[in-house]
């Protein structure tokens, strides 16, 4: 490690204790950035998951990822890529928070000592805990989040804006309603979390000169590590995030037997490949989406080490 200033070392010593309340405003500034950046790509994605099987003889609503991005740019305006986004605005903040927080803490659990390196298996590990505690704000978020974004697409205008979809679904089957695919929720982002820190702090090192510091990393080379954790996270996340899409917007009752039935209908009507729906929204948008994040974490925690090194 370089040997640095004074200053340097009280802001290296900083960033090495978790602070919840620094996890909590830097992990909210990321997770804004990465809904700024991406939820265009998550509403094409969402669509494509969602679309009704075509009739025989009938072409598809959407042919692709492009198709659908053409046809919701041009039917429904720029609105219209980021119809939806009030809830996973309203939760990134606390979700972030909770999912740096998360990871920091499943870290430090995993340590006899404050100075211990952990393995990059010990990493996954932290990331997975970190997947279990985002759940209870993910779950919520990304059931109104899916259920505005496809009733455009439907043509059917069920829901006036998030907290109506909240009121609505409350009224329809309680809180059980709200928190409809948790399981499935948990399925995808316990292993998906895991690979995303890991990943992040893989490529991080990686991109490290030898003799410097992880802290010292260039922008350029955050985006490029937080844009392949982006990525490497949703090769893991895509087949459980197909089947929650399907399940949280189906109506109630259809799936009697929760993400078995799911998976048995796509696989039986779709072919195994609909495991992987919306693939190419997801990858277009991982990259720029997680990179946003990861640079807006380290700005905004570099920013609070130097402003508020003991908060």
């Amino acid at each position: 490690m370089k040997a640095g200033t004074v200053a340097e070392d009280e802001v290296e010593t900083a960033t090495a204790h978790i602070s919840p309340w620094k996890n909590f405003l830097a992990g909210g500034f990321g997770g804004v950035c990465v809904v700024l950046v991406g939820h265009p790509l998550d509403t094409v994605k969402v669509r494509l998951q969602t679309q009704p099987k075509s009739q025989l003889g009938q072409a598809p609503l959407y042919s692709g990822t492009f198709d659908c991005f053409k046809k919701t740019l041009f039917g429904e305006g720029i609105r219209g890529l980021y119809r939806g986004m009030a809830a996973p605005l309203v939760g990134v903040t606390p979700m972030f928070a909770v999912c740096f927080f998360g990871y920091g803490l499943g870290k430090r659990l995993q340590q006899k000592h404050p100075d211990d390196v952990l393995n990059y298996p010990q990493l996954f590990a932290a990331g997975m805990l970190s997947g279990v505690f985002t759940t209870a704000i993910m779950t919520p978020g990304e059931r109104i989040k899916c259920l505005l974004q496809i009733q455009a697409s439907s043509g059917e205008t069920k829901y006036t804006g998030a907290w109506d979809c909240v009121k609505k679904l409350y009224r329809e089957a309680g809180i059980r309603s709200i928190y409809k695919g948790t399981m499935l929720t948990l399925m995808r982002d316990v292993p998906a979390t895991g690979m995303y820190f890991m990943t992040y702090e893989w490529l991080k090192d990686l991109f490290t000169p030898e003799g410097k510091s992880v802290s010292e990393l260039s922008a350029p080379r955050i985006l490029v590590a937080g844009g392949f954790a982006g990525i490497f996270n949703w090769v893991v996340a895509i087949p459980p995030d197909v089947l929650k899409s399907r399940f949280q917007t189906a109506p109630p009752g259809k799936y009697p037997n929760g993400f078995r039935d799911v998976l048995r209908e796509l696989i039986r009507e779709e072919g195994i490949t609909s495991l992987y729906k919306g693939f190419t929204a997801v990858m277009i948008r991982a990259f720029p989406a997680n990179a946003a994040c990861f640079l807006g974490f380290e700005i905004a925690m570099k920013f609070l080490n130097w402003i508020a090194p003991n908060l």
